[in-house]
C-alpha cells in the first residue's frame, strides 16, 4: 500500500476493487415526497471507485446499512463459508439478511429509491443523517440518530480502554 497523493487515503484492495478513499463523516439530508434522498457528492466519489453505482441497502436494527455492490459480496462469501461451521440458528438470521435486501442504483442526480416499506419500518421521515462507516453508509432517521448520538458521546469514556488497547490512543 502507499500513498497517491495528499487528497487522497491510504490506498488498498478492498471487496476486490482498488479503494482510494472511504466512507468518513456525516452527511444531513432530507427525503423527498417520492422516497428519494440524495447521497452525499463525497460517497458517491468513493463509490464510483468500487466501479458501481449500485447499492446493497440493508434494514439494521435502527437503522439502514448502504454497502458498495462489491463490498456485500464479500460479506455474503464470508457468510455462506463461515456460516457453515455455526450454529443452524445462523442460517435463519442469514436467510432474514438476505430477504430484506434492497438494491438501490444512484438515479442521473445522484440519488436512491428508498421504497415506502423500508421507510416506514424503521420511521425514517424527512430528515436523514448520513453517516459514513469506512465501508459502508449509515442512513439515520435524524431524531433516532441525535438520540443514539448522544447516548454514544455520554458513554464514551466507557471505551477509552478498549480504543487504548487497540494502540489508537
Amino acid at each position: 500500500m502507499g500513498r497517491c497523493g495528499a487528497k487522497w487515503d491510504v490506498m488498498g484492495w478492498h471487496g476486490g476493487v482498488m479503494v482510494k478513499s472511504r466512507f468518513r463523516s456525516k452527511y444531513d439530508h432530507t427525503i423527498d415526497e417520492k422516497g428519494r434522498l440524495s447521497f452525499p457528492s463525497r460517497f458517491r466519489d468513493v463509490l464510483r471507485q468500487y466501479e458501481s453505482e449500485v447499492l446493497i441497502v440493508i434494514p439494521w436494527d435502527n437503522h439502514l446499512r448502504a454497502y458498495p455492490e462489491s463490498e456485500w459480496e464479500t460479506i455474503e462469501d464470508k457468510m455462506e463459508a463461515e456460516g457453515r461451521e455455526q450454529p443452524d440458528d445462523l442460517g435463519k438470521i442469514i436467510r432474514c439478511v438476505q430477504a430484506r435486501i434492497i438494491e438501490c442504483a444512484l438515479d442521473k442526480q445522484g440519488r436512491i429509491l428508498l421504497p415506502p416499506a423500508l421507510r416506514t419500518g424503521l420511521g425514517l421521515k424527512k430528515d436523514i443523517v448520513l453517516n459514513g462507516m469506512v465501508h459502508w453508509v449509515e442512513i439515520w432517521d435524524k431524531d433516532v440518530w441525535n438520540e443514539e448520538h448522544e447516548v454514544a458521546l455520554e458513554h464514551f469514556g466507557e471505551h477509552v480502554k478498549s480504543i487504548r488497547k487497540m494502540g489508537i490512543i
